[in-house]
């Protein structure tokens, strides 16, 4: 499979999340949240804080798709109905076996709510299992404790830290990024059981 044949249309559903390709007119399902929890970006260089900047964000995201570069998706909570906020595979190289996940924030509505570990399982599932990827990498910035310990509980193993690897949105600071990886033998052996006793 190239990366021309990347699938175009992937639904990933059970019985707690759904996740649907992200689409323009997602702005109104997002609105909420980008007004209203402008923390959420705290530690991304794209922010889809306000309408201005959720616009931007989903532009660019829907551009990188196009590109076959990205795939981004909207989440949505399917106990309450409500859109709780985005994720994406990025940096796909079929050629390679090799993928990110990442770009992914949630309101605070959905935060500790198990949602996210669904997503997770979800998305490594079609990686390992669908795509056949031989490594799903994720990176953060080394001071997102939140997201590194969430990292850390769906089974990613820390490969190390890239030093002073890349801008911040509000400051002359760069950000050190801490480096995580699932591989597909760790998924089949491990992570998968592992990570499914938690749903």
């Amino acid at each position: 499979m190239s990366a021309s044949q990347f699938p175009q249309n992937i639904i990933l559903e059970d019985e707690m999340v759904l996740l649907r390709p992200l689409q323009a007119t997602d702005i109104e399902n997002l609105l909420d949240i980008s007004i209203n929890e402008p923390e959420t970006w705290e530690y991304s260089l794209v922010r889809a804080n306000g309408k201005e900047n959720l616009e931007n964000y989903i532009q660019i995201a829907l551009k990188a798709r196009e590109n076959q570069t990205e795939f981004p998706f909207i989440v949505q909570d399917k106990k309450t109905g409500k859109y709780a906020g985005s994720t994406r595979f990025y940096d796909i190289n079929m050629g390679f076996k090799t993928l990110q996940l990442g770009y992914t924030w949630y309101g605070k509505d959905f935060r500790g709510t198990g949602l996210n570990k669904h997503c997770k399982y979800l998305l490594l599932q079609f990686a390992f299992e669908t795509l056949g990827m031989e490594r799903v990498e994720f990176r953060a910035d080394n001071n997102n404790q939140r997201s590194i310990a969430a990292m850390k509980s769906i089974g990613c193993k820390v490969e190390g830290v890239m030093r002073n690897h890349m801008p911040t949105a509000d400051s002359d600071v760069r950000r050190d990024s801490i480096v995580l990886s699932i591989l597909k033998n760790e998924w089949f052996n491990e992570v998968k059981e592992n990570l499914k006793s938690k749903l």
